[in-house]
């Protein structure tokens, strides 16, 4: 009769000491969610890539000088997902280019005018600012000593070396204005062509992996690394002028102050920004040129690098802490259901494990086009607890079904009903398994929590993503390390709870 006192108070100090760890990372995530949604008034969109930071972080500077209160979310990816957040309204403006808009938005096989252009985004609730100046257009780029020896100066030319790999940006390859199109115009022979990010297509020209790559004529790296501009002698590419699209919701004054940058950008002055920008790793400060200010000044400092880690960590906490709350929620549940076997408990590990399979930017991807998702935090904790799954319901699974069948006699033969065994007793016996599926579990989501940085969610992926852009590696593990350090605390954390919440007992 003592055992089994103590055994029932053994169990519920177990279950119940729980709560308290997991209702504490719950409480957190309100606040995040409040500040995701509501502490910048304007939200500002950026593609990936140098130019696209550039022009976000000028918006967020002409509107917080406004006295507007903004927000930049940078590089949250390619052109759809840019314009999909902008309908779906988790963003409020982004940079884009009329030719992108033409082609790849409207799908129109033709020219469009500026007017036609207007008129089309009106019925999406969208509107344009006016060009802000220069025409970014796309360009196939080579080794300036590479296309000399080779005679390569058009773009036709290539024509004559089959033999030459091509690495193209992911969006360049399907674009209606990409690579498809653009080899059946010049009857282009190359069959080695692969898909590469912006950034690192230039090291892997520079080192000889690839011959050609795709590239924006106002790229600063075309300059610096000594490449050459292929002539695009058939015409191929239309006129890609900067605007910024913009919700017609946007207050007037927020539309008012983003309308002052109309004209003020010449080609010359974009690629001077864009070779700052690299050139420091810091895109406010290329920013603040385009405002006429010294890199030294207070307004172009921005948040410090301690600031900006504690920022990046607690996002990274938040998205991590509750996706995991989710999974143990859900997840411990199902791990019971599935003990009991049967096609109910199969299809339950059948469907974690599928999940649990498929790469997790794919995930996000096939989230981001249902209803309720989006480009939002929402996002990025669904597709992380659905992450966090399976070691949670394998783990309770197979916890519970270890039990052994002489202890499951004994509670049945005491009288106990099915909810009492398996409160007081199975759940008890089976907690250091179930511990060990949730240790998995947060280990994995701290480390897929980074690519949450792709849709614009924030945390550790912010600074991984810039460095992939810029090809800068310091930049990148002033990312990558936090996220390995945080994964090593997570584990240790509940290795202490191993030692605080199994009962004695059934450690090792």
């Amino acid at each position: 009769m003592n055992r089994t006192r103590k055994g029932k108070q053994s169990g519920r100090s177990l279950l119940v000491s729980w709560v308290p760890y997991f209702l504490l990372i719950f409480s957190c995530v309100p606040v995040f969610l409040v500040h995701s949604s509501s502490a910048a008034e304007i939200t500002i969109g950026s593609k990936k890539f140098t130019e696209s930071y550039v022009l976000g972080e000028i918006a967020k500077r002409v509107l917080i000088d406004a006295g507007i209160p903004a927000e930049h979310r940078q590089g949250m990816g390619g052109t759809i997902i840019l314009w999909q957040a902008l309908r779906g309204g988790q963003i409020d403006v982004y940079p884009e280019y009329t030719g992108t808009i033409a082609q790849e938005i409207l799908k129109s096989d033709r020219a469009l005018s500026l007017d036609q252009i207007r008129d089309s985004l009106a019925k999406f609730g969208v509107a344009m600012t006016e060009p802000l100046g220069f025409n970014n257009t796309y360009a196939l780029v080579m080794r300036r000593s590479e296309a000399q020896q080779l005679g390569v100066r058009t773009i036709s030319d290539l024509q004559k070396h089959p033999e030459l790999k091509i690495g193209l940006t992911h969006e360049f390859l399907d674009r209606q204005d990409g690579w498809r199109p653009l080899r059946e115009c010049y009857a282009l022979p190359q069959r080695n062509v692969i898909g590469i990010d912006h950034a690192l297509g230039y090291s892997a020209l520079a080192n000889g992996s690839i011959n050609v790559k795709d590239a924006y004529s106002t790229d600063a790296k075309i300059e610096q690394n000594d490449l050459v501009v292929l002539e695009d002698d058939f015409q191929f590419f239309p006129k890609y002028e900067a605007v910024f699209l913009f919700r017609l919701s946007m207050p007037t004054n927020a539309i008012a102050t983003l309308r002052r940058l109309e004209g003020t950008l010449d080609e010359k002055r974009m690629v001077r920004l864009n070779a700052e920008a690299e050139r420091t790793k810091n895109y406010t400060r290329a920013a603040d040129l385009y405002f006429e200010r010294g890199a030294g000044s207070a307004s172009g400092a921005g948040e410090s690098f301690p600031q900006k880690l504690a920022r990046w960590t607690l996002r990274h906490l938040q998205l991590a802490g509750f996706s995991l709350l989710l999974s143990v929620i859900f997840g411990i549940p199902l791990g019971i259901i599935a003990s009991r076997g049967g096609a109910i408990g199969q299809g339950i590990l059948g469907f974690a494990s599928v999940v649990q399979t498929i790469p997790a930017l794919a995930l996000l991807a096939l989230l981001v086009p249902l209803p309720f998702f989006g480009i939002s935090v929402r996002t990025a904790i669904a597709a992380l607890f659905l992450y966090g799954l399976l070691p949670i319901v394998r783990n309770t699974a197979s916890g519970l079904q270890d039990i052994p069948r002489s202890l499951r006699e004994s509670a049945i033969a005491l009288g106990l009903s099915p909810i009492t065994r398996l409160w007081e007793i199975y759940l008890p016996m089976a907690s250091r398994s179930i511990l060990s599926g949730i240790k998995t579990s947060a280990v994995i989501n701290v480390g897929t929590a980074t690519l949450a940085a792709l849709i614009g969610a924030g945390g550790l992926g912010e600074p991984i993503l810039s460095g992939l852009n810029l090809n800068d590696h310091v930049t990148i593990l002033q990312g990558a390390i936090p996220a390995a350090l945080l994964a090593l605390l997570v584990q240790w954390f509940f290795d202490l709870l191993d030692r605080v919440l199994i009962p004695k007992g059934l450690r090792i």
